[in-house]
């Protein structure tokens, strides 16, 4: 069976790929999160996002599972209310809705024991968000990176084998590479371009053979366009998109280490990630520019996530 999955942004059909179905649900769904008939699996993520597709559909029709379905914006507040109800117990997030879960369950607690694991993919989790999730709910979040191209989940944590603040290691059935602009393996601790390789992986875009070209590389590979590099224990760890880093100050910068950091303050007020992810000219990214307040400038909220975003951009 093959399905065709149209791509974020793509336009006239022309951004769709016809990946496979198999290789995610033996390897991603049985041997890594361990899926079986009993489980009752609630995704935020829809149905039209390759990920939802897997967590809501795939892998409960392939363990004979259950599924909760709903069309309501996933909002904490409907979240909690479907797991105290239906008390499913595995939940598919994202870090930017986790995140505004610890902030809702420090004003009020809810009842999210059904919940045997959480998987977190679509933007790397900050290894606090895992930390604080795991201490207020018992429950370890399995953060995860994928790709519409790919399906679902090929770089993961398991229940056994985690590392917060990082993707994990590769799931069974598929390689991984990291490469410089040659396509040249680096050095462990380096960065470089990750490419991965399994059964579940596109052979091409719909009517689009430049992109093609230039994500379906020689041999099975497929270039994620994600940055990453692979930590002396196997381990890897996201960087951010390789089209997507910004010189500031002087320095090379990961928007994933702004928006992470950003996630993790407790006084951030909430909504979605992805603004240092937008900016495009290093003058953009001001919360990390602007040192020249200094660290006085700390005695309000706004300076002092300000000097947070500072420190750990090494700007200060």
């Amino acid at each position: 069976m093959a399905v065709l999955v149209r791509l974020d942004g793509a336009a006239e059909g022309r951004g769709a790929s016809p990946p496979g179905h198999r290789h995610t649900c033996v390897h991603y769904a049985t041997d890594t999160l361990g899926v079986v008939e009993d489980d009752v699996c609630f995704s935020a993520a829809k149905l039209f996002f390759a990920y939802g597709l897997g967590n809501a559909m795939t892998f409960p029709l392939w363990a004979g599972a259950t599924a909760v379905l709903s069309g309501q914006r996933p909002t904490p507040e409907m979240t909690f209310d479907i797991i105290e109800n239906h008390q499913p117990t595995l939940f598919f997030g994202v870090p930017t809705l986790y995140a505004a879960q610890l902030r809702a369950l420090d004003e009020t607690p809810r009842d999210l024991s059904s919940l045997r694991c959480c998987v977190s993919a679509g933007e790397a989790l900050p290894a606090d968000i895992f930390r604080r999730w795991q201490e207020r709910t018992g429950t370890l979040i399995l953060d995860g990176i994928g790709s519409t191209e790919a399906l679902h989940i090929f770089i993961s944590n398991t229940s056994v084998d985690y590392r917060p603040g990082t993707s994990g290691r590769p799931v069974p059935g598929y390689e991984a590479r990291i490469v410089d602009e040659e396509g040249d393996a680096v050095a462990t601790g380096e960065t470089g371009r990750l490419l991965i390789r399994g059964d579940s992986t596109a052979t091409h875009y719909w009517h689009n053979p430049e992109r093609t070209a230039e994500t379906m590389v020689e041999d099975g590979w497929l270039n994620t366009g994600d940055t990453y590099y692979e930590d002396a224990q196997g381990y890897y760890v996201y960087c951010g998109r390789s089209d997507d880093m910004l010189k500031v100050g002087g320095i090379w910068c990961s928007p994933v280490e702004i928006e992470g950091r950003l996630i993790e303050h407790p006084r951030r007020a909430g909504g979605g990630g992805g603004g240092a992810r937008r900016c495009r000219r290093a003058d953009q990214a001001g919360g990390v520019r602007g040192a020249e307040r200094g660290r006085d400038a700390c005695d309000d909220a706004g300076a002092r996530l300000l000097c947070s975003l500072q420190e750990r951009a090494g700007t200060v």
